[in-house]
């Protein structure tokens, strides 16, 4: 799908009620082409840094996202900017710069009631030590994916009873069998074979 180029003042359709005057100095200060995409399933949003061919900060969003995911991947990428504009292309990427700019980036949302009270607990114990992607820590993804727009008897993983089965998108079949410290014990209906699932690995049940 092709992606849409826009102006700052299009984002409030997509953050919380009350969110985009507190995002929207962010795009006063800084020149920022933003873009939102609605064709990428593994990357949440990007950051690219001013070029000699392109001279402005750019930021694509997924505009599929709900609004609690899509100000935090658009308060990420913002913090890599900063990042940026403080330290260049000399530091890591989620090195411990980014880290920095991300907590302070995101601390001045928090108790405004932008999120809802399940978000902000886990954001509360992620900003401690912010990942690449809000995917990698489990409970943060699991409370944001309670605001989803979910496809029919689409589940998490950790959601399904023990024994119910579920479809991956493949179309292979599996049933849940034993939930283990980090990972789900899963076996193939086909084939008998047991295989470990991610917690937050959305399936679809045929319970």
């Amino acid at each position: 799908m092709k992606k849409k180029e826009t102006t700052f003042s299009f984002l409030e359709q997509f953050l919380p009620p009350g969110a985009y005057d507190q995002v929207a100095p962010f795009f006063q200060t800084h020149t920022i082409y933003l873009t939102l995409t609605h064709d990428r399933k593994s990357v949440l949003g990007d950051y690219r840094a001013p070029t000699r061919a392109e001279p402005h900060h750019r930021i694509s969003v997924n505009a599929t996202l709900n609004p609690y995911s899509f100000l935090i991947t658009l308060l990420h990428e913002l913090a890599h900017l900063f990042t940026f504009v403080h330290f260049g292309h000399k530091v890591s990427p989620h090195g411990k710069e980014w880290k920095t700019q991300f907590r302070h980036t995101l601390i001045p949302f928090l108790g405004k009631q932008f999120f809802p009270k399940d978000v902000e607990k886990a954001l509360l114990a992620y900003i401690h030590d912010p990942a690449a992607s809000t995917c990698t820590d489990p409970r943060l993804y699991k409370a944001l994916y309670r605001y989803d727009a979910r496809k029919p008897n689409h589940k998490l993983v950790d959601e399904l009873e023990i024994n119910e089965k579920f479809e991956t998108e493949d179309g292979q079949q599996y049933q849940k069998i034993e939930k283990l410290r980090t990972r789900t014990k899963c076996r193939n209906v086909q084939t008998g074979r047991l295989y470990l699932f991610p917690g937050i690995a959305e399936v679809k049940s045929m319970g």
